[in-house]
């Protein structure tokens, strides 16, 4: 195999991981483009064929492990060893950058996905011949758009927000850092980068204070292009439908952007996205992980 060398992401990458991709090509493009944009302090690289005919996306993160962000082989040149060959360069610039460990598995806050999809079946074949070990499961939920739900409910829950003094809004991009201050103070630096990364940023917050004050709850789409989350809401406010009312603000901006479905992406709670907007448990994830010697 010719030698493997780190190069810019572009619209070459881009029609790669499209053709390569074929359960993602809606969005293949935008996930390059995510990956080749990602928080400024993190260590990662592109590393492709020659003829850019295969190429892996690796990062590290946080916790010093290393990651296979995306790899993707042209089907025309499928079978011949490439795949196998990006993981073994994937691995060699983790060890240079300190890596004692390699996933196959999101790196939150910048990933395409949760980990591999169950439907690419040579790349769970890859991973495991090659000694990773499955760790891990996840999965998304599907919403279809416009999203179903009992409008009832939604009335009373905009009635139980009023009558407690919460208002909603969306937070343009650009103006963003209150929510983002209040996403890492209830959660964490990723989710309120996530935040400030979003396509659409809609938040909760008590009347009588400022929209820089008492944030109760958040939710974002398009920070992992085209998908659905994160979503929290602050523990004072729960029991208000903040969170139905925040999901439900999102979803109506992402169908009328033209998107017919929703991916609310490494879901927790199935019964609260199923009860509130009708989705349903779809795309399964394996993680996988193996030593670095």
């Amino acid at each position: 195999m010719t030698d493997i060398l780190p190069v810019e992401a572009g619209q070459t990458l881009e029609r790669l991981a499209t053709a390569a991709l074929w359960a993602d090509a809606e969005d293949a493009a935008l996930v390059v483009r995510r990956l080749a944009d990602p928080p400024g302090d993190r260590a990662w690289t592109a590393l492709a064929t020659p003829d850019r005919d295969g190429v892996v996306f690796t990062s590290i993160g946080a916790d010093g492990a290393g990651h296979i962000d995306l790899i993707a082989v042209d089907p025309a040149a499928q079978g011949r060893g490439i795949g196998r060959a990006l993981v073994g360069a994937a691995e060699e610039w983790m060890r240079a950058h300190g890596a004692a460990e390699a996933r196959f598995a999101g790196n939150p806050p910048c990933y395409a996905w949760p980990g591999i999809d169950v439907r690419y079946t040579p790349a769970a074949c890859l991973a495991e011949s090659l000694g990773y070990e499955q760790y891990r499961v996840a999965w998304n939920m599907t919403a279809d758009l416009p999203a179903r739900y009992d409008e009832a409910e939604h009335e009373a829950d905009l009635a139980k927000l009023a009558a407690a003094g919460v208002t909603v809004a969306a937070a343009p991009a650009g103006n963003r850092g209150a929510v983002a201050a209040f996403v890492r103070e209830q959660w964490n630096d990723k989710w309120a980068w996530e935040a400030e990364q979003a396509t659409g940023l809609h938040y909760a917050f008590r009347d009588g204070a400022s929209r820089d004050g008492e944030i109760l709850g958040f939710a974002a789409w398009g920070a992992r292009p085209l998908w659905f989350g994160p979503m929290g809401t602050a523990a004072a406010a729960r029991g208000l439908g903040v969170g139905r009312v925040l999901l439900r603000r999102c979803l109506a901006e992402q169908a009328a952007a033209g998107q017919t479905s929703a991916q609310i992406g490494w879901v927790g709670p199935l019964r609260f996205y199923s009860r509130a907007v009708g989705a349903r448990a779809e795309r399964v994830f394996w993680l996988y992980r193996r030593a670095l010697g």
